[in-house]
């Protein structure tokens, strides 16, 4: 078996902006995985927020045995993107070789297609507005916040868009502080979920505070391990490859955490479909989908993944597994 690691860059359909910066491109790794003249495929994205960056995932992939099994993965790298894009590439070569899709062989029902949420991107309170009336016919609206000024932001997305559900993602940029005095707003503008409002690190914060809008994990939470040190702070999970590892770890995680009592949302990096497609099974009967990566982007794949009024469909063999 030989693997190889690819960089592909995707330009996005206009300049992306969280709290912590902002993006003109994503700079993807394609791990192909061969074997008897088979192809299995994934795509990963490395995230400096984890310490991770281009070069040191592929030394990461290419440091593997070239017989390495789906199973040994899980302990031979830690849960992050490197161990997504080769468990994934592993998946789909399965598929290819024996002529199943990755639902049957991961004894899942055949999958559906899922709303998903639509980010918008951190931006001035008119521009956002702007952004928001464009996008009022989607049912589901994330967005990125996590600054000092969100309030007026806030009201004007909801003035933008006022029929769509609004999810709200800090990226940990608020304090326990801004949090409280936020919660009531996002109660009266009807926000249906809050990710992530302080940092990973001061999440215990979150313990005792009331939360009147479900709060979700998401840097908090990257794999089954994370699960314990969450409760009594969180209502719902943010599961997504590049944390958990892959297919394998996110397919786990999200029983774990559903008989744990979490309810779960399965999201996304900025990537193509190549990402997006092994998400889309873990996404079946979420809460929260949000696995809008090409949305964002000029240019996707080939046999990109199918989005219309249903959501996002799962993706056809010719794309993966």
């Amino acid at each position: 078996m030989t693997i190889t690691v690819e960089r592909d860059v995707f330009a996005l359909a206009q300049v992306f902006r969280i709290s912590r910066g902002a993006r003109t491109e994503a700079q993807v790794l394609t791990v192909k995985v061969t074997r008897g003249g088979v192809t299995g495929w994934g795509e990963c994205v490395p995230y400096g927020r984890y310490d991770e960056t281009l070069d040191s995932v592929t030394e990461e992939i290419l440091s593997l045995p070239s017989d390495v099994s789906r199973d040994a993965l899980q302990t031979v790298l830690p849960a992050g993107a490197a161990r997504n894009a080769v468990d994934c590439a592993l998946w789909d070569l399965e598929a290819k070789q024996t002529g199943k899709r990755v639902w049957q062989l991961a004894g899942l029902t055949a999958p559906g297609p899922e709303i998903t949420a639509y980010t918008l991107s951190l931006d001035e309170p008119d521009a956002m507005r702007a952004q928001a009336e464009v996008n009022a016919f989607r049912p589901l609206l994330k967005i990125k916040l996590g600054t000092p000024d969100d309030m007026a932001r806030l009201e004007a997305v909801r003035a933008g868009a006022p029929k769509s559900t609004i999810i709200v993602d800090a990226n940990e940029g608020w304090s326990a502080e801004v949090y409280a005095d936020l919660a009531p707003h996002l109660v009266r503008l009807g926000v249906a979920l809050v990710e992530q409002p302080l940092p990973a690190a001061q999440d215990d914060a979150l313990l005792g505070m009331e939360r009147p809008v479900p709060v979700c994990a998401d840097e908090s939470c990257h794999d089954r391990a994370s699960l314990t040190g969450l409760k009594g702070k969180y209502d719902v999970v943010n599961i997504k490859l590049d944390k958990t590892g892959g297919l394998t770890e996110a397919l786990l995680l999200r029983d774990e955490a559903l008989v744990a009592g979490y309810k779960v949302m399965v999201g996304c990096m900025v990537g193509s479909s190549l990402a997006m497609a092994p998400a889309t099974l873990v996404a079946q009967g979420a809460m929260v989908t949000d696995l809008d990566g090409p949305l964002l982007l000029a240019e996707d794949r080939d046999n990109a993944l199918q989005f219309d009024a249903a959501g996002v469909h799962p993706p056809v063999a010719a794309l993966w597994g």
